[in-house]
């Protein structure tokens, strides 16, 4: 099996049994080992009391992406720690776009980057996330 392949198999079990993704409305665009690409359409349940994107929002869509891109491998990863900087504000109608690519896995730990921009590619928040592999797999599969 391809990295790639074995990405996506991931990324469609995750998303079958992601009930927040899912009920949220967040689409997978694409994934890759260490890598996936995530989008929200701003309605208007997602809209603080400003009339802009609940920043809890944003930073689940940023959060997503990183889960499916740090469980890539096929190997059960959790979030550490992530911390998020918002930058602009998400608007009602705005499609969202988060991009979490791997900085860096070194044994049971890694690092990712997410952004997430506007249809317009403006840059609506940076997201840092650190995650921690555990026991088990997304589905069965021989490990080297």
């Amino acid at each position: 099996m391809t990295p790639k392949v074995r990405a996506e198999k991931v990324t469609a079990t995750m998303m079958e049994h992601d009930k927040a993704s899912n009920w949220l409305g967040m689409k997978v665009v694409e994934s890759d080992e260490g890598r996936a690409v995530l989008t929200l359409e701003v309605k208007d349940h997602h809209l603080n009391g400003h009339y802009i994107c609940h920043g809890g929002f944003i930073f689940t869509l940023a959060d997503s992406a990183f889960a499916f891109a740090c469980n890539s491998y096929n190997q059960n990863a959790v979030a550490q720690t992530n911390d998020i900087t918002f930058v602009a504000p998400g608007k009602l109608g705005d499609v969202l776009t988060a991009t979490c690519e791997e900085q860096s896995k070194t044994g049971r730990s890694g690092v990712y980057d997410a952004k997430v921009t506007n249809q317009n590619g403006e840059t609506i928040a940076l997201m840092r996330g650190r995650s921690r592999n555990i026991k088990g797999q997304h589905f069965e599969e021989d490990t080297p």
